[in-house]
This record gives C-alpha cells, structure tokens and sequence, in this order.
C-alpha cells in the first residue's frame, strides 16, 4: 500500500483497481535484470584492472 499510495501517489481506486500483475510491472518487477558475472569475466577483469596493493 506504502508503494502505490505514497511512492506512485496513485489514487485510492486507482490503487485498489489495479491488478496485482499490474502493480508488479508499475513497481519494476519485470525491469531485465543485469546478468552476473561469470568467473572468466571476473578473471579478465581482475587482470586488465589490477589492485594496486596486489603489486606489492
């Protein structure tokens, strides 16, 4: 309720209205979600982007 009524500042019959796949896509809940790197990712990185105290 705190969502819809304060933060979307819908209307209370908007917001009761609403169906809950509704409100899900008004909240970002099928927003793509950024893949996590994989361990070669990680590797590749770590080594084009060294630590300065790993240089010690």
């Amino acid at each position: 309720m705190h969502t819809g009524l304060c933060l979307l500042r819908l209307k209370p019959e908007d917001f009761w209205s609403l169906t809950p796949v509704e409100f899900a896509a008004m909240t970002g809940a099928f927003a793509p979600v950024a893949p996590y790197p994989t361990r070669a990712g990680l590797d590749e990185m770590m080594t084009r982007y060294p630590d300065e105290a790993r240089r010690m």
